[in-house]
C-alpha cells in the first residue's frame, strides 16, 4: 500500500473545509467551528519537497536458480544463509566439490584444448583470478596453457589433474553470492538441469514496483530514504528501473478493478550495514518528486477553506486577526507551500490546538 504525501495534505485540507465559517478576507472575521480550540504557528521559509511513500521488500536482490549440469549423488550442499565466492563449494556431486566461477553463461560443456569461444574467456578469466594463469592469453581459445592453468587448479584443490573442466566441477554466477534456498538435499540424484540451489547477490538492496508512470520519473541515481522494520531511516539511491512492465501479481487494483502493470525498480543502501539482519523483510521507499526551494510554508491544519473558493490563512498579529488568500504549491511533511499577499517568514497563522 502507498501513500502520496500530497494526497493525504488534500485530505486534511478538505476536513479543514468543513470547519471554516463566515471567512472573510482582507481584515474580516474568520472564525472556525464554535468551541475549537486554536494555537498559533509560524510561516517558515526553506525547501519543500513532496513525494510519495511506496512499499518495497529488504533483501538481497532477485533469486536465480542453479541447476546441475552434471548427473550424480548429492553429497554435500551449502546451508541456505550461507556466502559463497570464487572457488567456493557451493555443493558435491558423487563427492567431488563444484565450485563457483564467475560469470554470465552457464558452464555447459566440458572444455578441453582446441575449444574456442565465450565460456573459455569466462573460465580464464577466472583462472588467472584465482593466480593460475601463468602464460595464458585471455581470450576465446582453449590452448596449452589454459589446460595447464586448470590442472594447476585442479593440484590445488587435490582433484586429478586432468587439464579439463566441465559442469561437473564448475557452475557460473554473476559474482558472490547468498545461498537463499535448496532444491535438492544431500542424498538426492540429480540429472543436468536438475535445480539444486537458489542463490542472490550479497548486497542488502530493497525491491518495489511502481506504476509505469511513477518509475518513469526515476532514473539511475535518484536519492530516496528507506524506512526498516524498527523505524531506522537509511538513504539510498536507485539502482535500477525495469524496462520491462508486468501486470502486479499482488491485490493492488486499478479503478476498473484490473491489475496494476508495473516496473521492478532496485534500490541500493548507502549504508547497508545499518540495515537490519532480517531477509524479505518489509519496508516504506520515500520517493521525492518535486522540490521547491526557498518557498514559504505554513503547516497543512492552518488553511482554511474560503467561501468564495480557495484557501487562505488566519495571520495572527499585534493588529488583530486577518484571513489572507493564499496560493498552494508542494506538499511535504506536513507542511504546504503558500503565497498570499503581505505574508512574511515568522508571521504567525492561526491552527487548531493539539
Amino acid at each position: 500500500m502507498r501513500r502520496n504525501w500530497g494526497i493525504g495534505a488534500l485530505a486534511v485540507v478538505g476536513i479543514g473545509a468543513v470547519a471554516v465559517v463566515n471567512a472573510g478576507v482582507g481584515g474580516g472575521e474568520t472564525r472556525r467551528d464554535p468551541g475549537v480550540s486554536t494555537a498559533t504557528a509560524s510561516v517558515q521559509r526553506g525547501d519543500l519537497s513532496d513525494g510519495s511513500a511506496q512499499e518495497g521488500t529488504l533483501g538481497y536482490g532477485g533469486d536465480q536458480g542453479l541447476k546441475a549440469g552434471a548427473s550424480g549423488v548429492v553429497t554435500w550442499i551449502a546451508s541456505p544463509g550461507s556466502r559463497a565466492g570464487r572457488d567456493d563449494r557451493l555443493y558435491e556431486l558423487d563427492g567431488r566439490p563444484v565450485r563457483l566461477m564467475y560469470g554470465a553463461r552457464p558452464m555447459y560443456r566440458v572444455l578441453k584444448f582446441g575449444d574456442e569461444g565465450p565460456d573459455v574467456l569466462q573460465l580464464e578469466k577466472n583462472l588467472v583470478a584465482l593466480g593460475h594463469g601463468q602464460g595464458v592469453t585471455v581470450d576465446r581459445k582453449y590452448t596449452r596453457a589454459t589446460a595447464g592453468a586448470v590442472r594447476r587448479w585442479q593440484k590445488d584443490h587435490g582433484a586429478r589433474a586432468t587439464g579439463t573442466v566441465g559442469p561437473d566441477a564448475v557452475v557460473f554466477a554473476s559474482g558472490p553470492v547468498r545461498v537463499s534456498g535448496r532444491g535438492a538435499s544431500a542424498g538426492d540424484r540429480v540429472a543436468p538441469g536438475s535445480p539444486v540451489v537458489t542463490v542472490s547477490g550479497t548486497e542488502r538492496v530493497v525491491e518495489l514496483k511502481l506504476e509505469v508512470a511513477q518509475a518513469s520519473t526515476l532514473k539511475e541515481g535518484t536519492e530516496v530514504t528507506v524506512e526498516l522494520p524498527g523505524g531506522r531511516t537509511v538513504e539510498g539511491s536507485v539502482r535500477t528501473v525495469g524496462t520491462t512492465a508486468a501486470k502486479d501479481g499482488g491485490q493492488e487494483q486499478g479503478g476498473d478493478g484490473a491489475a496494476k502493470v508495473k516496473v521492478k525498480v532496485v534500490i541500493a543502501l548507502k549504508h547497508p550495514g545499518k540495515a537490519t539482519a532480517l531477509d524479505k523483510a518489509p519496508v516504506t521507499v520515500n520517493i521525492t518528486t518535486h522540490t521547491s526551494e526557498d518557498v514559504l510554508s505554513v503547516p497543512v491544519q492552518a488553511l482554511l477553506a474560503l467561501p468564495g473558493g480557495g484557501y487562505g490563512v488566519r495571520v495572527v498579529g499585534g493588529a488583530g486577526r486577518r484571513t489572507v488568500k493564499v496560493e498552494l504549491g508542494v506538499f511535504g511533511g506536513g507542511r504546504v507551500e503558500v503565497t498570499g499577499a503581505g505574508l512574511g517568514e515568522g508571521m504567525k497563522v492561526e491552527v487548531p490546538a493539539s
